[in-house]
């Protein structure tokens, strides 16, 4: 009865989550000659000084073991048009840069055209649940100003902004 209680929780959990907002990015590293990709949603700046980002992997993810081998990674965060680009590295599997246009910059991989790119080193991790939260001091930034994706109800899509006259800042209407 408790396992059946725990999945309905999880089922409930996972639903909820779906109907919440995210954005995209693509979390690279390398491996010698060798670059390596995931999508992940589990990101977000954490600190302007020093500037730093955090990502949530898998325990099992081999990316995981390699950013923590390598101790740098690179954030990919990906515009209103990759779509495509998320799905062929939300997929398992060794060739996900096939076709894809990419650079090594900083040592890690940097996607082509992507809206901004965050090279970064490891600051440290914290394994909470299945997966690890690792930090990262941002020693590089490229930026552009471009619509981005997002994933919501398990969909991508992207944001609009509101008209100016109905956008609130801490509940005052400006």
């Amino acid at each position: 009865m408790a396992e059946r209680q725990l999945d309905d929780l999880a089922m409930r959990f996972r639903d909820a989550m779906a109907a919440v907002c995210t954005p995209v990015a693509v979390v690279t590293a390398m491996d010698g000659e060798r670059p390596h990709g995931t999508t992940v949603s589990a990101f977000a700046s954490l600190s302007m000084s020093p500037p730093s980002v955090l990502v949530s992997l898998d325990h099992g993810s081999d990316l995981l073991a390699l950013v923590l081998r390598t101790g740098t990674f690179g954030m990919n965060v990906l515009g209103s048009a990759q779509s495509a680009l998320a799905a062929q590295f939300a997929r398992k599997g060794t060739d996900k840069f096939a076709g894809v246009s990419w650079s090594v910059d900083r040592g890690v991989p940097r996607l082509a055209d992507v809206p901004h790119w965050v090279a970064a080193e490891v600051m440290d991790t914290v394994d909470a649940a299945d997966h690890t939260v690792v930090f990262g001091r941002v020693v590089q930034v490229v930026s552009a100003e471009i619509p981005p994706l997002t994933y919501h109800a398990r969909v991508f899509g992207t944001h609009a902004a509101l008209p100016e006259t109905a956008t609130t800042i801490g509940g005052v209407q400006r």
